[in-house]
């Protein structure tokens, strides 16, 4: 284990070898909790199925193998959804006379001060600067304390958790946490509206995505990683452990078309809250899991990065942005709320007119300079997707209108939305390119336009589409992929491929009616997960390599996103 936060996901890392993997061996090194197998030559890894419960295998040369189950408790127990702050594995003896290592070497405070560690009968007790936890387990903890080799004769149980006794025996409790765990996931799976096609892939996603809501608050993090950079040595590395609305809006949207409600509700509760807190309608882009708005950036200076490659951001300035699309996205992804029948808590009249100061500011906004989705640092521009996500606001508005019967609400917001329509076509068009700019000020192209399919801005078969679609192709695929933009930014001019785009592209290409070309496209991107079947951020065009945080929501809402719109129906399976 490399990698974990506590208390929350954007919490302080109590493993943090994935950016400092360069001391790994060393004596000094810290930041994992390593299970090891003597002599290991073949590691091999899988999920249990329909679960996000690892299985890790490990064989030498002469036979002698183990096993480790790694999951994070997650059951129903006492009328309520038992998830502590706890890791737990299990280490099973598989074949032959195995003998295996503990590496316990937790950080704190961002590697920045030493973890006081105390040894007693049954566990080992870590202070850490944000809480103290225990390590309980039946495995010895003198062999433990001293990274001893030692044979494995039987089962070995560990629950890593908040500082408290572990009251239960711990080989049953441990073993009944692993199956309640496994039972709990796939049922949440059994009531997924998959498609019949690419189902594996369809629901790793899915299980994923869920990983990245934070269940206290419903808040959805963009990627569970920071600081893996988007290219070699580029310095985009940045933290991501956040609630981006945007990347949450994708999400649950994505979520949705597979019928998981559960991710939307308590999405609405967390954005109900953000809302209520906004001044005069103003949306930050982001903010912390617990709705915090303030996520000052620095740099953790004694973490080397990922590879080596720094620096390592915790915290992220773009909340200070101003960025447009988000009146936009909290619109879309709350208007369901006031049409979905199935929903526990269905939306009404405060929520709409809490809405309403979102779509005020959007109406006042959209025309305006910001920094767009792609978070431009020392640049301003009148961004075309910005300005039609604020056209979403009030469009949907209308809708939500309808939806309770308000018929001179919708007019007025239906009116405001036509209005902005036509001054975004005729600000944004350019004649020469037939092609809609990436900003009003000039030429510029963008592959954020190819979502005005399915932001119902723009039609398949409307000229400013398809001429769109051209522009983009000429000037930002690469083979397969599709880049962001290619003009220079803060950083130069951009490496790696961004994957959701290359996505966007899947669906423009299949809606347009090149369907064989958007499914050989899909299957390709496909073959680039990696063997958990995930996708980070990033891509390298030329090598192949994924870059960027890991697991990226974005990339993950593409899977799902394509493979619903490109798979055949399940009547054709019959």
């Amino acid at each position: 284990m490399i990698w974990a936060c506590v208390p929350r996901v954007d919490g302080d890392p109590v493993f943090s070898a994935l950016i400092d993997d360069s001391a790994y061996d060393a004596p000094d090194a810290r930041g994992f909790w390593a299970i090891e197998l003597e002599g290991c030559v073949k590691v091999e890894q899988h999920y249990i199925r329909n679960t996000p419960v690892l299985v890790t295998r490990q064989s030498d040369d002469h036979g002698n193998a183990i096993e480790t189950y790694d999951f994070s408790p997650r059951h129903k127990a006492k009328g309520r959804m038992y998830r502590p702050v706890a890791f737990a594995r299990v280490v099973r003896p598989v074949a032959g006379s195995p003998r295996i290592r503990i590496r316990l070497r937790p950080t704190t405070s961002w590697n920045s001060e030493a973890v006081p560690i105390t040894y007693g009968s049954n566990h080992v007790r870590m202070v850490l600067a944000y809480m103290a936890m225990r390590l309980s387990t039946n495995a010895p903890i003198g062999l433990i304390s001293q990274e001893s080799w030692f044979r494995l004769e039987r089962d070995a149980h560990f629950f890593l958790g908040p500082d408290e006794s572990f009251s239960d025996a711990l080989r049953p409790a441990v073993e009944r946490m692993l199956d309640d765990t496994i039972h709990e996931w796939q049922m949440w799976v059994r009531g997924l509206a998959i498609p019949p096609e690419w189902q594996e892939a369809v629901i790793r996603s899915a299980i994923t995505l869920k990983l990245c809501q934070h269940e206290e608050t419903g808040a959805i993090v963009a990627a569970l990683t920071t600081s893996i950079p988007e290219h070699a040595d580029s310095g985009r590395n940045w933290d991501y452990r956040y609630c981006w609305v945007r990347d949450a809006y994708y999400t649950v949207e994505a979520l949705n078309r597979l019928g998981a409600l559960d991710v939307l509700e308590s999405y609405l509760e967390y954005l109900r809250n953000i809302v209520d807190g906004a001044r005069g309608g103003h949306i930050q882009p982001l903010y912390d899991v617990r709705g915090n708005a303030t996520l000052t950036e620095w740099e953790a200076d004694k973490l080397p990065g990922y590879r080596g490659m720094g620096p390592v951001r915790v915290g992220n300035a773009a909340y200070e942005q101003i960025q447009h699309d988000a009146y936009g996205q909290i619109v879309l992804s709350s208007v369901q709320g006031f049409i979905d029948q199935r929903l526990l808590r269905m939306a009404g009249m405060a929520d709409f007119e809490a809405l309403e100061a979102v779509g005020e500011r959007a109406w006042k906004v959209y025309d305006q300079p910001d920094a767009g989705l792609w978070e431009l640092r020392t640049r301003a521009h009148v961004h075309s997707y910005s300005a039609v996500m604020c056209w979403a606001a009030c469009d949907r508005l209308a809708h939500a209108a309808k939806a309770l019967d308000m018929p001179e609400r919708e007019r007025h917001w239906q009116d405001r939305a036509d209005t902005m329509h036509a001054r975004i076509v005729n600000a944004a068009w350019r004649p020469d390119s037939q092609a809609i700019s990436a900003n009003f000020e000039d030429d510029a192209r963008d592959a954020s336009l190819l979502q005005l399919l399915d932001l119902r801005f723009l039609t398949a078969e409307d000229p400013m589409f398809t001429g769109t679609l051209k522009a983009l192709e000429a000037d930002l695929r690469r083979g397969n992929d599709m880049l962001r933009y290619s003009a220079p930014d803060d950083f130069g001019e951009p490496v790696t491929a961004f994957n959701v785009c290359t996505f966007w592209l899947i669906e423009a290409l299949y809606r347009t009616g090149r369907r064989d070309e958007a499914r050989t496209l899909f299957d390709e991107m496909l073959s680039r997960r990696t063997a958990a079947g995930l996708l980070s951020e990033d891509i390298d065009p030329n090598t192949g390599e994924l870059w960027g945080n890991y697991p990226q929501t974005y990339s993950l809402v593409g899977i799902i996103n394509c493979a619903v719109l490109l798979s055949k129906p399940w009547s054709a399976c019959r």
